[in-house]
């Protein structure tokens, strides 16, 4: 009997539809309903604390570009620095959507590498700009920007996804995936879990911030957002093949690497936030 005759095989079309000659791709569709979805969540909780709509307008471009230009950068710069930092022409495909070939033309490609933690670094740096232009505290845009996160991410673990990228290690349990684009071997569908978590913390987030946003401290949100999901990532990358060659003679992978001091930071605001109130 055939060990992988359980296993599913995964090789959907990428294109969801193409327009006028334009292709529109599951990977952005997926990244911008996760951003809407947050948005959403987020204009909510503006109108919860009775915040400015004015205020509320710019934040999904701070954080558009936040996630964007960190995602992008923490990709090139923590997974591929040796090839992005090579020449002029690669540093130039850090920024442009295209891929420099070896005659010296170019070929776009889109941006083929975005990764998790420079996005999260990215959103932070966008957040704490974007508070200080409205002068609203940065730990409270944080906590709610924290409520909605986690069905973002997991909208974006569904794009990986749909692309049979960041695939998991062979497995014969009845729900391995074989990701027919990549090889046939069936494999722990990494993406799947980690989209499931993410959308059980959106769950718990919406009900906590329901029924306990005025008994919890500042910074309890944005805490429990980093804690989760980052100690999740941790561990769910033993799972995971790695992302780059350099990784597979390092006791954790860049991924685990940067996940910690994540971590670290989410317990860090749980301590932060409660010294703030105390200072009321």
């Amino acid at each position: 009997m055939n060990e992988f005759l359980l296993s599913i095989n995964w090789n959907p079309d990428t294109e969801f539809i193409r327009l006028f000659g334009i292709s529109i791709r599951y990977y952005g569709l997926f990244w911008i309903i996760g951003l809407a979805l947050a948005s959403y969540v987020v204009q909510y909780q503006y109108k919860d604390k009775k915040i400015e709509q004015k205020k509320f307008e710019p934040l999904f471009f701070y954080c558009f570009f936040g996630i964007f230009i960190g995602a992008r950068l923490g990709h090139c710069l923590f997974y591929e620095p040796g090839y992005y930092l090579s020449s002029f022409s690669h540093f130039i495909e850090m920024i442009l959507p295209i891929r420099s070939l070896p005659d010296g033309s170019w070929k776009f490609t889109g941006y083929a590498g975005l990764a998790s933690h420079g996005g999260t670094i990215g959103l932070g740096i966008a957040l704490l700009l974007y508070a200080g232009k409205m002068k609203m505290n940065f730990m409270d845009v944080l906590d709610m920007i924290a409520v909605a996160a986690p069905v973002t991410a997991c909208f974006i673990r569904l794009a990986n996804l749909m692309n049979s990228e960041i695939i998991g290690h062979p497995s014969n349990l009845p729900w391995a995936f074989v990701f027919e684009s990549v090889d046939p071997v069936a494999r722990h569908p990494a993406q799947l879990y980690e989209a499931i978590a993410y959308f059980i913390l959106f769950l718990i987030m919406i009900y906590l911030y329901k029924n306990y946003r005025k008994k919890v401290h500042r910074g309890f949100f944005f805490g429990l957002c980093l804690v989760y999901i980052f100690t999740f990532r941790f561990f769910i990358e033993y799972l995971k093949e790695n992302q780059v060659d350099f990784e597979n003679g390092m006791l954790f992978n860049m991924g685990q690497l940067l996940s910690i001091p994540i971590v670290i930071a989410g317990i860090l605001s749980f301590v932060y936030g409660k010294k703030l109130d105390k200072m009321k």
